[in-house]
């Protein structure tokens, strides 16, 4: 089956390595005190605004037409106050877009040695980010930084752009700068690329050098002495303890693998974890798409299930969040069905 998407995919590939080197040299020269503070207290680098900036430019030289749906918009930067970070964000940018072109990228996608843009051509392209979602047509969706906090503790996070056909998933491009190579020697080169399209598989790349050959991504057959789970650092974002029930009524005996960011799925798909539980915790939180749509198409391709808890499809064309979905569960195809008849049972026996 010949792909129609070959475009999306390269310039999706482009915008994503350029934001993870943005985001990599934003982490090796951090600043105290350069970070900005969200409503919940969670904090947001420079590097989300300036990797949102350059990917957003990419897309909108490359697509003028698609809407895309950002977890960031430019209403602070644009105060006096900040006209600070407002400054190295823009800097930051250009400095990723002024980037010499490497193999397969084109200066009309707005990026090479000649490619500056203004502050106002960046901050408006931030907020391109502000598209409502919808059941209809073609959109993108882009999470900057996955996991902030695991990005600042220098571990797991992700830069996740997912491009999106009448509400289904056809291309899931993530950037993992601190996951290892190979899980099986955690000290050993770091930095992972996933690729996946829809209808033509999944596989992971080196950051560093995608002249490697890619290696194809496929769960690995349902295994009760290693099946594990793959879970949130943060508890408020997932419950540990009703994950831990679920642990108990499957039978697993290896202890959670926790990382923050969709770089679970990422692990996942390679085999080095048995599912992916997100329970939610009850405080009100709702599931943004960017939090799922790269990671759902990868599990997918790489041959697993992914639903709700209750074994629900998860539903992209509801605007910005997934609405009614309860959870992730993301496994092989056996591994799944043994999540849910096990959650069934959790929480059977909670009801009594």
């Amino acid at each position: 089956m010949s792909n129609p998407y070959i475009l999306e995919k390269r310039v999706a590939i482009a915008a994503v390595l350029r934001a993870c080197s943005l985001t990599s040299a934003v982490f090796n020269n951090l600043v105290k005190g350069e970070k900005l503070t969200k409503d919940d207290k969670s904090p947001v680098t420079v590097g989300d605004f300036a990797a949102q900036a350059v990917v957003n430019t990419i897309l909108a030289h490359s697509f003028p037409d698609d809407p895309i749906v950002g977890e960031e918009d430019s209403a602070e930067l644009r105060g006096e106050s900040n006209s600070n970070i407002r400054d190295r964000v823009v800097g930051l940018a250009n400095d990723s877009l002024t980037a010499k072109l490497i193999e397969g990228e084109q200066p009309a996608w707005g990026i090479g040695p000649s490619a500056s843009h203004s502050a106002d051509d960046l901050l408006d392209a931030i907020d391109r980010g502000n598209y409502g979602g919808g059941r209809t047509g073609r959109m993108w969706t882009l999470d900057p930084i996955d996991g902030t906090k695991g990005f600042l503790r220098g571990e797991q996070y992700a830069v996740c752009l997912a491009f999106l056909v009448d509400s289904k998933v056809q291309i899931g491009v993530m950037g993992c700068p601190n996951l290892p190579i190979d899980a099986a020697n955690p000290d050993g080169r770091r930095g992972c690329l996933f690729v996946a399209v829809r209808g033509h598989g999944a596989e992971q790349c080196s950051l560093s050098n995608l002249h490697e050959h890619p290696i194809p991504l496929r769960i690995p057959p349902y295994s009760p002495s290693t099946f594990n789970l793959l879970e949130s650092v943060e508890s408020a974002h997932s419950s540990h303890g009703f994950n831990e029930r679920v642990s108990t009524a499957l039978g697993i005996t290896r202890q959670p693998t926790r990382m923050d960011s969709q770089a679970k799925y990422c692990a996942l798909a390679r085999g080095d974890g048995g599912v992916y539980l997100r329970t939610p915790t009850g405080v009100g939180y709702v599931e943004k798409i960017w939090d799922h749509a790269s990671g759902s198409l990868l599990v997918e391709e790489a041959g697993g299930v992914i639903t709700d808890m209750r074994g629900e499809p998860l539903d992209f064309g509801l605007g910005r969040t997934l609405g009614e979905n309860f959870g992730v569960v993301a496994a092989g195809k056996e591994g799944h069905a043994k999540v849910i008849a096990a959650i069934k049972k959790v929480k059977e026996e909670a009801s009594k």
